[in-house]
């Protein structure tokens, strides 16, 4: 738990005293001080007073240790993206920062899948992962690009590498927009997804490609949520056929099979002749 050590950490974040929260907790500033160095333990009254006057969630309080986060992420909680307190179950994520306090985007291969299913909150297995930065994205979102396997997302290449912009709440996914996915029973899939959040608790992922069919997920087995940003592939998409030419070649199909209808006609009278 690390509970102490956050709001010892928070009050000093915000230029606090102890005697300034104490008093607005209505508490001694010897119980205050008991708490941060953690001889004391607090009742679930004081828990909640706490909670209220950071306005951090209690779960967060307790299993978070604050001072791990980045600025963006410090700064998401401060302005009530608390996972916790929204309702959802995507947690504060793991990540990694630059030299210069700027959130670094890490880089999952097809072969750190396997991996960051299970290894996805942990800051060693994320900062094991090679890193990078793109002059061109926001400097206060996070992102992550993950490799796409397989051809569901076609016309997007197989082996594409595929950015998402964390998603710290669930009730902001758009149906009808792409999102890379991590959930407990598929691992990381790439999808367009339908939200029915509201109405029976799922998500409804689609594939691009038509020959798959789409399935639900229900949010309790989502860990994280990356909303789409950009591929790159050093495979060119199938062109475009003009429209014109769409219509010759459809219209040379059908002499085509008129030509072997034709024939194959032909063939059967011979063979009734005989």
């Amino acid at each position: 738990m690390y509970f102490a050590s956050n709001i010892k950490f928070l009050r000093r974040r915000r230029g606090r005293t102890q005697d300034d929260v104490a008093a607005a907790l209505q508490m001694k500033r010897s119980t205050l001080s008991g708490y941060e160095n953690g001889v004391a333990q607090p009742g679930i009254e004081a828990l909640v007073a706490f909670s209220g006057y950071f306005n951090i969630s209690l779960d967060t309080m307790l299993k978070i240790n604050l001072t791990h986060l980045s600025e963006s992420q410090l700064g998401e909680l401060e302005r009530g993206y608390d996972a916790y307190i929204k309702g959802s179950n995507l947690r504060v994520l793991a990540t990694t920062v630059s030299p210069d306090n700027r959130e670094n985007i890490e880089l999952v291969s097809e072969k750190a899948k396997a991996g960051y299913t299970t290894g996805y909150a942990d800051p060693e297995f994320i900062g094991d992962l090679p890193l990078f930065n793109l002059p061109f994205l926001s400097r206060n979102r996070k992102y992550r690009t993950f490799q796409l396997k397989g051809d569901s997302m076609l016309p997007i290449p197989d082996r594409s590498w595929v950015t998402g912009e964390y998603m710290q709440d669930w009730q902001e996914i758009k149906s009808g927009k792409a999102y890379i996915i991590l959930t407990s029973n598929d691992g990381i899939v790439f999808k367009v997804v339908e939200n029915t959040v509201g109405q029976n608790g799922k998500l409804i992922l689609y594939s691009l490609n038509p020959l798959y069919e789409p399935y639900e997920v229900h949010i309790n087995d989502v860990r994280e949520i990356w909303k789409f940003v950009h591929y790159i592939s050093d495979e060119l998409p199938d062109p475009v056929l003009p429209e014109k030419q769409l219509l010759r070649t459809v219209a040379s199909m059908k002499q085509d099979l008129y030509q072997i209808k034709k024939s194959m006609g032909r063939d059967i009278e011979d063979a009734t002749e005989l």
